[in-house]
């Protein structure tokens, strides 16, 4: 059973990382022909475009793109735990839901700036991926650099925001009752 809940997650956190990824590049106004972004928006059209029939988008977001990693990640909470002969608790399910799609998202953000620094230091001239990357890391980066001064040419802005998710998800984690989990 454990093969089979490891598997289930793995399943869920993908299709929802998934469908965070296409939120954020869509919100950010990254480039929509880089080869990363046709890749993500190929995976998930067979599931957003149906759902975005009946659900518009509101000032530039996709609402339906959002709902679906919501919806998945509640899913998660719900369908993992009734295999496993748990009760049906649609209420805590969405609040866990919730909280992991939150925390998912913070996650990504730190691997994306992540592999962004290691690129730096690699990576010579242009690079699709890293184009895309700053495009979807600048508007979290942007006020930190505002208030960080300048230290010769050192950006340590991407460490102040690892600081920060960090508070964040220590901070989110502290919010899941213990008994939540089990």
């Amino acid at each position: 059973m454990e093969a089979i809940n490891y598997l289930l997650r793995f399943f869920f956190e993908a299709l929802t990382t998934l469908f965070i990824l296409r939120f954020w590049l869509q919100a950010a106004r990254a480039d929509f022909y880089n080869p990363l972004s046709q890749f993500v928006v190929k995976l998930t059209n067979p599931f957003v475009v149906p759902l975005r029939r009946v659900i518009p988008g509101l000032g530039g977001y996709d609402l339906a793109t959002l709902l679906l990693a919501v919806l998945v990640s509640t899913l998660e909470f719900i369908i993992i735990p009734m295999l496993n002969g748990g009760p049906f608790k649609p209420g805590l399910a969405s609040y866990l839901g919730l909280i992991s799609l939150i925390k998912q998202a913070g996650f990504l953000l730190f691997i994306i700036m992540l592999v962004m620094a290691i690129m730096s230091w690699v990576v010579q001239g242009y690079n699709p991926t890293m184009m895309v990357f700053q495009q979807l890391t600048e508007p979290f980066l942007r006020p930190i650099r505002k208030i960080t001064p300048d230290l010769g040419g050192i950006d340590i802005s991407i460490i102040i925001a690892f600081l920060a998710l960090n508070v964040i998800n220590i901070l989110l984690g502290s919010s899941v009752p213990y008994w939540a989990i089990l």
